[in-house]
């Protein structure tokens, strides 16, 4: 009997793997989706910024407007003491109508002042004591010689009742010196060097200020108001010049304080401190400028009158520096940085008689 070998066979096994095809897509897969993620997280962390930026000047913006509420509340609203506010007579403290492309002038401080008496609290220069009565004032700092350069300022001076000795010296600036009725006048006892100076001057080669001044808005660097009258006009005059036709001051040819304003409006531009540091402060100074005072902003081709129509001539302003990434005066400015800059606006109601 013939039998045949017997003949093992290894098992068989699959022999099976990727083409060259296969792992040339699959590769291109993985590539498209880490560069979707990466494109997600790139943006993401750009809106984050941009959010980041935001929340920091409105909450400067927040703050300073607050405090301007305090303020504006606590004024003494009377018609026998004065006001240094803006008006055709008795103030240099704004550009005095520089506009869109005009670049305040020798003399001109860009942003507006304004100083009155309040009933918050205020410190004496000498002893740091809290007053009762103060003498409040906001400015934006136009001393390029001083930290605060284009910095919105406020001042809390601390003041005494009237009645006290009148000994007091005007000259010299650590006096206590009280609260004062009217014909004397705020600017009255502000002449350079004496004890009001810095609440009605901001000279542009100061290297020394008033000690009563603190920094309120470091990333406020354009200060502006205007009244809302009880006719419901808006003006940069404090009284109802159709009512009173003859009226050229507050005072004259009566005293009238703020009987005819319902509201004064403040607009502030505030830029974020990350996005401060890439301008220059020149820069800065150029496109702080270019946002027009309210006596020549324009709305709809008119006279500002309305509502809001300075505020949109600020916003063109800096939608300017955007797109161009430079100031009217060929400044540079970092468009991403002029992004980052907010208008705010609010009316404060004084509540006159």
């Amino acid at each position: 009997m013939i039998t045949k070998p017997l003949t093992i066979t290894a098992p068989q096994r699959d022999s099976w793997g990727f083409s060259l095809l296969e792992v040339m897509i699959s590769t291109a897969v993985v590539a498209m989706l880490i560069l979707l993620v990466a494109q997600l997280m790139s943006s993401a962390t750009t809106i984050t910024r941009i959010g980041t930026k935001h929340i920091d000047t409105d909450t400067q913006a927040r703050l300073v407007l607050d405090r301007m509420a305090v303020d504006f509340a606590q004024m003494l609203k009377r018609t026998d003491i004065d006001y240094y506010i803006k008006g055709p007579t008795n103030y240099n403290g704004h550009g005095n109508g520089h506009g869109y492309g005009k670049k305040v002038q020798t003399g001109q401080q860009g942003s507006d002042q304004i100083a009155f008496f309040s009933q918050g609290s205020g410190y004496y220069p000498s002893s740091g004591a809290q007053s009762p009565v103060s003498l409040v004032a906001y400015r934006v700092n136009s001393s390029p010689n001083l930290s605060s350069y284009l910095k919105l300022e406020r001042m809390g001076k601390g003041l005494l009742w009237n009645g006290v000795s009148n000994l007091t010296n005007l000259n010299n600036a650590s006096t206590i010196y009280p609260i004062v009725f009217l014909p004397q006048t705020i600017s009255g006892i502000a002449n350079a060097g004496k004890m009001w100076s810095d609440a009605v001057n901001n000279p542009s080669s100061a290297t020394t200020e008033d000690s009563s001044y603190e920094t309120i808005g470091p990333s406020v660097f354009r200060f502006e108001y205007y009244y809302l009258l009880k006719n419901g006009g808006v003006t940069d005059v404090p009284w109802d010049i159709s009512a009173r036709p003859t009226q050229t001051s507050l005072t004259n040819p009566v005293s009238i304080g703020l009987t005819d304003v319902e509201s004064i409006a403040v607009a502030i531009a505030v830029i974020d401190p990350a996005s401060r540091s890439l301008i220059s402060d020149a820069s800065l100074f150029d496109l702080a400028s270019d946002m027009a005072d309210f006596k020549n902003a324009k709305g709809n081709g008119n006279p500002a009158k309305n509502i809001g129509d300075m505020e949109d001539q600020w916003n063109t302003a800096v939608l300017s520096a955007v797109s161009t990434g430079k100031t009217s005066t060929n400044s540079l400015v970092p468009p991403a940085a002029a992004s980052a800059i907010r208008i705010y606006g609010r009316y404060f109601n004084l509540k006159t008689l």
